[in-house]
């Protein structure tokens, strides 16, 4: 059975009406007597009279709908991001389409042009890993789109960004190693392309020049996935040198669950013969033997800031108030000490 929706036309017709008659009569409209007011609600009712949204939005020019790019829907870090992103939109009541790119260059291309076509208010995008180009994210900004950044970013002053602080989170991670008597400690980063992987590194090598420790490039292995499996062959690797590190501080949690399974395998002990710090605080950092150190990262308050922004922006843009200033946000990271790095404990043996 084929369901027809009731339009304000067939409301029009069955009480011999016009059609902008009912439209006013059905807002209250002052101009509309009582008794027309109560005949169109009583049909409308008896009717199950829907108004069309869709409709409705499109002459107002506005769908109330947050377009989301995601690199990755199973990233445990980005799934507390999208849950501050709904909190704050739904309160301010904004629906959220999510589009994953599956760090993929291409394919964030096509997600963003179908956000456009389905005439979203805005996006919050998080760059992936392949993109170097940033032509189709400029095309629907110059259309008039607001878009905010967050996590993965479009390094340009002309947008805003939430961040978090990655060199501070991982200066510390580093500078945790070494109070631990750590002195060789490796760096398996992730995608050299990402902002955040640079950010990273500069915080791995600056903390070995404070401690007035030398940056050894053979220590520095690239990852260019951040996968688990990429960090056990690269912790492979580290380990067959002549002169291996004692530490192991990984741009994030899977290369360190990685670099983990290779020591354990090489029949060595953690932390005692080797450390490893993470970043980012996985769920599962907390259940591996031994427990995981790491960088946490505040993901739903980078969320609920990012779509602040950026339904800020839409608002000021509705206005016809100019373009918003561009703001950037840095939010501090917090490192979660565990068994995998505290090798100086007065019980270790």
């Amino acid at each position: 059975m084929k369901f027809t929706q009731v339009t304000i036309k067939d409301i029009a017709r069955e009480l011999g009406i016009s059609p902008s008659t009912v439209s006013r009569a059905l807002k209250d409209h002052p101009d509309i007597s009582a008794k027309t007011k109560e005949a169109v609600n009583a049909l409308a009712e008896k009717l199950n009279y829907q108004p069309n949204i869709v409709a409705l939005n499109l002459r107002q020019k506005k769908t109330y709908t947050i377009g989301v790019i995601i690199p990755e829907l199973v990233h445990f870090f980005f799934s507390t991001v999208i849950s501050g992103i709904e909190d704050v939109a739904y309160q301010a009541g904004y629906s959220v389409i999510l589009a994953q790119s599956n760090e993929s260059y291409e394919r964030e291309k096509t997600d963003i042009k179908a956000l456009f076509n389905s005439r979203v208010d805005g996006m919050l995008i998080s760059v992936s890993r392949e993109t170097k180009d940033f032509e189709h994210i400029e095309s629907v900004i110059n259309k008039g789109i607001p878009v905010v950044f967050y996590d993965r970013t479009y390094k340009s002053p002309q947008y805003s960004n939430v961040v978090v602080d990655d060199y501070i989170g991982a200066k510390e991670a580093v500078s945790h190693l070494i109070d631990q008597g750590y002195t060789r400690i490796a760096f398996l980063e992730g995608s050299p392309g990402l902002v955040i992987t640079n950010d990273r590194k500069r915080g791995y090598a600056d903390a070995l020049r404070e401690h007035k420790l030398e940056v050894k490039d053979v220590y520095i292995q690239e990852c260019a996935t951040g996968s688990l499996e990429e960090g056990k062959r690269a912790t492979k690797k580290l380990l067959s040198m002549p002169v291996p590190p004692e530490a192991i501080f990984a741009a994030n949690d899977p290369m360190a669950t990685g670099a983990m399974q290779s020591i354990k395998e090489k029949g060595l002990r953690i932390p005692q013969d080797l450390g490893v710090v993470g970043f980012s605080n996985w769920s599962y950092g907390s259940l591996i033997e031994p427990s995981l150190t790491t960088v946490d990262q505040p993901g739903f308050e980078m969320g609920q800031e990012a779509a602040r922004l950026l339904i800020r922006q839409i608002e000021l843009s509705d206005k016809n108030q100019g373009d918003p200033q561009p703001e950037t946000k840095v939010l501090k990271t917090r490192l979660i000490v565990r068994d995998s790095s505290i090798r100086n404990s007065p019980d270790r043996k």
